[in-house]
């Protein structure tokens, strides 16, 4: 049954008032991810530099931090999954998700035991949606993390790692979360960040960072500077893994609202046209309905 002119015209006005929410979510997004990329962005040299110096210092000091212990046979991992605290994100949590359910399966099949470590609202109601065991949850401050923020997540992840499994620790820590490409192109990614493989190598931790290692002078000794920088460069990997999921985050909001207000503008315009169909019939049905009238009242005129 076709819809009515009145029906017509309520639909149109909730789907203009849905395309203002939209249109205001998609200027919030697109005003806020200048300052997360900015952010991001100016975080990276001095990311690169620390790798630099972990490198260095670590495959000159010869020294077996307990954070670059790599066990033989590893039975326990864990897995950080950085998602939003809010909807509306298009694919952005749900990828991420996937990819971590991916990792989970991966390291179960070759005989690990998995720990789950989530950030964000949306992986949260994931894994109780699913009654699925979490060993710890933050939440709050996806789009927009702090250090003191990132330390909090970064500090338990080094606590399991350090812990015997027997006590409840793992032999190795992966992180899922989505690097910042550009405005068009948002990434899931899985890194390893304990223990530290890259830092036995004679190699920048970052490939992005070519060039030979730089030769430092430690002091008092290579093993006090390692056990000062070890923690440091872990806390710096996840702030800057959640810094590139917030500048994501925003990105994936503001296409997805962008999208939304594309398709209410189309929703509208159709609308519009049904709406003027509908007026047009109901005119020609009253124009018909008084032409029939007169031509009775013109037939009854003649008959008497």
């Amino acid at each position: 049954m076709p819809a009515s002119l009145r029906e017509l015209r309520q639909r149109r006005r909730s789907v203009q008032t849905t395309k203002k929410i939209t249109r205001a979510m998609e200027l919030i997004a697109a005003s806020r991810i200048v300052k997360a990329q900015q952010a991001a962005s100016e975080s990276l040299p001095y990311t690169r530099e620390l790798n630099r110096a972990v490198a260095a210092v670590a495959s000159f000091s010869g020294y077996d931090h307990p954070l670059t212990h790599e066990e033989e046979h590893p039975t326990r991992a864990a897995v950080l999954v950085v998602t939003s605290d809010r909807g509306l994100a298009g694919a952005y949590s749900t990828n991420a998700i996937k990819l971590g359910d991916r990792l989970v399966q991966t390291l179960r099949d070759e005989g690990k035991e998995v720990l789950t470590f989530i950030t964000g609202r949306k992986g949260i109601a994931y894994a109780q949606f699913r009654n699925r065991p979490v060993a710890g949850s933050w939440a709050g401050f996806s789009d927009k993390p702090t250090h003191q923020q990132s330390d909090e997540v970064a500090d338990a992840l080094i606590e399991a790692f350090l812990k015997p499994t027997s006590e409840g620790g793992v032999d190795e820590i992966h992180v899922v979360y989505t690097r910042f490409e550009s405005m068009l192109v948002q990434e899931p990614r899985v890194r390893r960040v304990l223990p530290l493989r890259v830092v036995r190598e004679a190699v920048t931790p970052d490939p992005e960072a070519k060039g030979p290692l730089p030769l430092y002078q430690f002091e008092p000794d290579a093993e006090t500077v390692l056990n000062s920088l070890l923690p440091l460069y872990v806390r710096n990997r996840i702030h800057f893994y959640l810094m590139q999921a917030a500048a994501s985050e925003l990105a994936s909001k503001q296409k997805a609202m962008k999208s939304a207000t594309d398709n209410a503008e189309s929703l509208i315009q159709k609308l519009t046209r049904d709406a003027n169909q509908a007026r047009q019939s109901q005119i020609t049905q009253e124009i018909t309905e008084i032409v029939g009238g007169a031509s009775a009242l013109a037939e009854g005129n003649d008959e008497e």
